[in-house]
């Protein structure tokens, strides 16, 4: 008896130590595999752009994801369908994202300036264990930055200054939960992807092109 005890005590004492392992979703992530998030005019395509051809990656701005999933750009939804009808096609395209990074898949991709403020989002990001950074700017350098883009891809938002600076405000809280921070005031491009590879140690993905294999 006593020894059918001891052999008890021994699994449930090896179900605890289990428990603790990190998840099989979180160990799939690949280290280059991170989000840019920030308000629009933060720069995240263009950084993302640069960050990409310096570690020979992928890079993927998610609108571009939404926008070949509707058929039709971010304009089109927000003045056909409007903020609501433009969340779920955000928050599906996302979750698509997500499944293929907790896959293994090796990439940089750039977040709408709301999509990480979404509660829902903000959650699945964060449990994902997928590096997100914060592409900082003072607001007069974003709304300067928004008003010089074109025309036809503005949003709603970006044509009244109260209402940016209001959205800003509520947004901020969320960005500031990134794992890096960045400051992008006064930098060039390459200079900031620069240091979000060395804060991040991210390592360039060397291609063998004669075996058509990376490492």
């Amino acid at each position: 008896m006593k020894k059918r005890s001891v052999q008890h005590l021994g699994a449930r004492k090896r179900i605890r130590v289990r428990r603790k392992r990190p998840s099989k979703t979180a160990a799939r992530v690949p280290p280059n595999a991170v989000f840019l998030v920030g308000f629009m005019g933060a720069g995240k395509t263009s950084v993302g752009r640069a960050l990409g051809q310096r570690l020979n990656s992928v890079f993927e701005d998610l609108d571009d994801r939404i926008e070949r999933r509707e058929g039709r750009t971010i304009a089109e939804i927000f003045r056909d369908s409007g903020e609501a009808e433009f969340r779920l096609a955000e928050r599906a395209a996302l979750q698509q994202v997500l499944e293929e990074l907790s896959g293994g898949v090796a990439r940089i991709v750039g977040l709408g300036g709301g999509t990480f403020a979404q509660e829902q989002n903000h959650r699945a990001i964060q449990a994902s264990g997928i590096r997100t950074v914060f592409l900082d700017a003072p607001l007069p350098e974003l709304w300067q930055r928004c008003q010089q883009s074109d025309p036809d891809t503005k949003r709603p938002l970006q044509t009244s200054a109260n209402k940016f600076r209001e959205l800003h405000k509520n947004r901020l809280p969320f960005y500031k939960t990134a794992f890096l921070q960045v400051d992008t005031e006064g930098k060039q491009v390459d200079a900031i992807a620069a240091e979000i590879a060395e804060k991040l140690h991210l390592k360039e993905i060397v291609m063998r092109s004669e075996q058509g294999e990376s490492e």
